[in-house]
């Protein structure tokens, strides 16, 4: 009689099969060249840079979110110009961004959708309460590529800079992208221009790689960071040209007590061969947002052109956290006016219940192999009373001075460290004899080997 049910050999067969397909499945997936792709003009959407895309853009995501689980799912934007508002991404999913293809952030206010602060923040940064939404966004997401033959994100947040300029605006503004809670993120091959604030912001993700994307915006935009890390860990940042009203990079983990509470640090973060120009701001700033932690940092080979400062700590009380294992080595600084900048006086509270007596522990700073010309000073070093920056190392720098340099070289305030082969001659706080300062030997795993080779 006939019940229906597979014999048990056969079960296991077929079980062996269907894993062998899923797994086949999720590979291709992780390689990153998707099953189903489609075109957003499939969706009804007109690159001619006035109608609004919004719908269009919902739409696709929605449909290949379903398509996505059998393989992946790709969704191209041509050549043209796609005015959208902001939208969400999905997961195993690739927005692909041909040559000429640019995507325009809608400038009405109308069209961002008011969301709630992130939880390691307590409100939003730049007004208390809620924030506006982020352009490209997506929560507990994984296996996310944003990629393309260098097409362009733009945030045109020159309207956004003008009223908060102004003190017209009500709420935060939002960034360009914001991943939360989400893990094997990839962006590649992307131009990103003119945010409303940040550009590329991870917040509580894993296993993040950012390689080969560059990102412009006018050197006296308010808060225009590159690239902030969030309370996020194993990220890879290579490879990348930035542009910036702010720090080009900037590696965060929560805001005073919400970043206290919420307790999850910035960890194992690999930057390589960045090049950065910032006239008002640092190269990489460790902070100040730093609440939850930062630790393990490495960065090399990279190169700085007319900027306020190489790798910066920014600190101060209340803030608690840590900053510690820091190793940095292979700076090429052209026009700088620190070369070293450590501060302990950070304000910017999100409001009064601050703890004063939550105090930030910065220890185990490394910086190695670094040239520098055209040096306004060499460095500022200034910890916290009662709570001074520790351990750190200085060696084999160079610092060739501009005409108009200080006559004193370095201002050291709270710090304590140890120099080897330094120019100009250090301050006492940092004048004991060293070795060459560490840099891990072994080497981070982060994202794949090799990146997608995908032609849609």
């Amino acid at each position: 009689m006939a019940t229906g049910r597979i014999p048990r050999p056969a079960a296991v067969a077929v079980a062996l099969c269907a894993a062998a397909l899923l797994a086949a499945c999720a590979g291709a997936s992780r390689a990153g060249c998707r099953k189903h792709v489609a075109k957003i003009t499939e969706y009804g959407a007109v690159g001619d840079g006035k109608r609004l895309n919004t719908a269009a853009f919902a739409k696709a995501v929605a449909d290949l979110s379903e398509r996505a689980r059998d393989g992946g799912a790709a969704l191209v934007v041509p050549p043209g110009k796609w005015l959208t508002g902001p939208f969400n991404l999905t997961s195993h999913f690739t927005l692909y961004l041909d040559e000429g293809a640019e995507i325009l952030a809608s400038q009405d206010m109308k069209d961002w959708p008011l969301i709630a602060p992130l939880p390691s923040y307590g409100r939003g940064r730049d007004e208390p309460g809620p924030r506006y939404s982020n352009f490209i966004a997506g929560s507990n997401l994984t296996d996310v590529i944003i990629t393309g033959k260098n097409g362009t994100i733009n945030g045109q947040g020159q309207v956004w800079w003008d009223k908060y300029h102004a003190k017209e605006l009500q709420f935060t503004r939002g960034y360009l992208l914001e991943l939360l809670y989400s893990d094997n993120i990839i962006i590649s091959d992307v131009t990103f221009v003119d945010s409303p604030s940040w550009n590329l912001h991870p917040t509580y993700c894993t296993n993040v790689t950012i390689s080969g994307v560059t990102i412009l915006a006018p050197v006296h935009s308010p808060n225009t960071d590159g690239i902030d890390p969030d309370s996020s860990s194993h990220v890879k940042i290579e490879d990348c040209y930035i542009v910036s009203g702010d720090d080009c990079i900037a590696v965060k983990s929560g805001w005073d007590e919400y970043g206290i509470k919420f307790n999850m640090p910035s960890q194992h973060i690999v930057i390589k061969r960045l090049t950065c120009i910032s006239p008002t701001s640092a190269m990489i700033a460790l902070g100040s947002e730093m609440s939850g932690g930062i630790r393990d940092v490495r960065a090399e080979d990279s190169i700085a052109i007319n900027t306020e400062s190489a790798v910066r700590v920014k600190s101060g009380v209340g803030r608690g956290g840590f900053v510690k294992d820091i190793f940095v080595r292979g700076l090429s600084l052209h026009t700088m006016k620190w070369v070293f900048w450590m501060t302990g006086n950070y304000g910017q509270h999100p409001d009064n219940s601050s703890d004063p007596s939550a105090m930030p522990k910065v220890t185990g700073i490394n910086y190695s192999d670094v040239f520098a010309e055209n040096v306004t000073m060499a460095g500022r070093m200034e910890g916290i009373p009662n709570d001074p920056y520790t351990g750190i190392c200085i060696s084999n720098v160079t610092a060739r001075l501009a005409p108009d340099a200080k006559k004193l070289q370095w201002n050291c305030t709270d710090v304590k460290g140890v120099t080897s082969g330094v120019t100009p001659k250090p301050c006492p706080e940092l004048g004991a004899e060293g070795k060459p300062c560490a840099f891990p030997e072994e080497e981070l795993v982060i994202g794949p080997p090799e990146l997608p080779k995908c032609s849609y």
